[in-house]
């Protein structure tokens, strides 16, 4: 529970970013059009009402629940079996570690808000959030309330986080490179035969 503790107050304080560096690779007119395109998403959502409410929305989050794990969490934890109290560590370190890639996500959008970070370095796949794990068994009936109505409400809000990272990312990708499949293969073939394919298309 220190970890989210200390995460906290690291989100809470001025964010010290790292050092984003520029890395210069060869790149596609396709693939150019494509980060601009998403570079503009980027920028439009990081400046709308929307991120502000899930921003907010999460961190309040973090805060109530380094709260709750602090306080509250462990009398709770302390009235488990041996068992359940296994169980209890178990999802309140998976709640710890979600709230913390929520908080990672929300900040690196901010960063672009704020102008702390150019909105192409936080198209970078290492900033992509995975799709929420299906989750199995019944916790209802053993763990303390609390800590379920905090599981409930970060798993929910991963979901929309993800499901947004989803859309400004990965689907635009996608979308983009299905424009035109047929126009992809010939400038694949240009890119493997040069001029030597120039000459055979003619």
């Amino acid at each position: 529970m220190k970890a989210l503790c200390g995460w906290h107050r690291h989100c809470t304080a001025e964010a010290a970013l790292p050092d984003f560096s520029i890395r210069l690779v060869p790149m596609s007119d396709s693939s150019v059009s494509q980060l601009n395109a998403r570079v503009s998403i980027v920028r439009d959502f990081a400046s709308s009402d929307l991120f502000d409410r899930t921003f907010k929305e999460g961190m309040a989050l973090v805060e109530e629940t380094a709260t709750y794990l602090d306080g509250d969490g462990r009398r709770d934890s302390r009235l488990l079996s041996r068992e359940d109290a296994l169980l209890y560590a178990g999802e309140s370190m998976r709640l710890t570690t979600r709230l913390m890639q929520i908080a990672s996500w929300l900040l690196v959008q901010r960063a672009v808000r704020e102008g702390d970070m150019e909105a192409s370095d936080a198209c970078d796949d290492k900033y992509r959030i995975a799709a929420l794990n299906a989750e199995s068994g019944d916790r209802s009936t053993v763990l303390p309330g609390g800590l379920l109505n905090l599981l409930d409400r970060s798993n929910r809000l991963y979901d929309r986080i993800s499901h947004m990272d989803k859309r400004m990312f990965v689907d635009e990708e996608a979308e983009t490179a299905a424009v035109n499949p047929v126009m992809s293969q010939m400038q694949m073939l240009h890119q493997a035969f040069g001029t030597h394919f120039t000459g055979l298309e003619a």
